[in-house]
């Protein structure tokens, strides 16, 4: 199999989409991904994986924190800013939260220590030490086969 076909494969599973926000003592910063998992209840503990080539990598090392925020289905054009698809007109409103920005009116921010770094591949894993976490009620975004998408509650008989 090549990238491509297995890049199309991996495209197949659903997801949220995150915006993964950090400060590197000179300005926020932030990348959209889709690479994110809850690890570990007790202790909190999530994983982000970033591409070993990705400006964020250096930034969240430099920190040595960062914030995973969880988009609404009113977002997407703040998910669209930080993979570079298409400039925000307004700017992206940030909060701190325990001294990380954070994207403001996300459904959720989950704020990190950085607790392990793994290289593996062309990626390397951030597993963080959950420190605050801020919720706001509303519907996620979703990505699915490289298209943006919403959520849509059913009722089950």
């Amino acid at each position: 199999m090549d990238s491509r076909e297995f890049r199309n494969a991996m495209g197949r599973f659903a997801t949220g989409v995150t915006v993964i926000t950090t400060n590197d003592g000179t300005s926020a910063h932030g990348m959209t991904a889709n690479a994110f998992m809850s690890i570990s209840l007790d202790p909190k503990l999530i994983t982000i994986s970033i591409d070993n080539n990705a400006n964020m990598l250096k930034k969240i090392k430099a920190s040595g924190q960062y914030a995973v925020n969880f988009l609404s289905d009113k977002q997407q054009d703040i998910s669209m800013n930080f993979a570079g698809q298409k400039k925000k007109e307004d700017g992206v409103d940030f909060e701190d939260i325990q001294g990380v920005p954070a994207i403001k009116d996300s459904l959720a921010s989950v704020v990190c220590d950085v607790d392990q770094e793994i290289v593996v591949g062309d990626h390397t894993l951030f597993i963080g030490r959950v420190k605050d976490v801020k919720v706001t009620d509303g519907n996620p975004l979703t990505f699915y086969c490289g298209k943006y998408g919403n959520y849509r509650e059913k009722e089950y008989a």
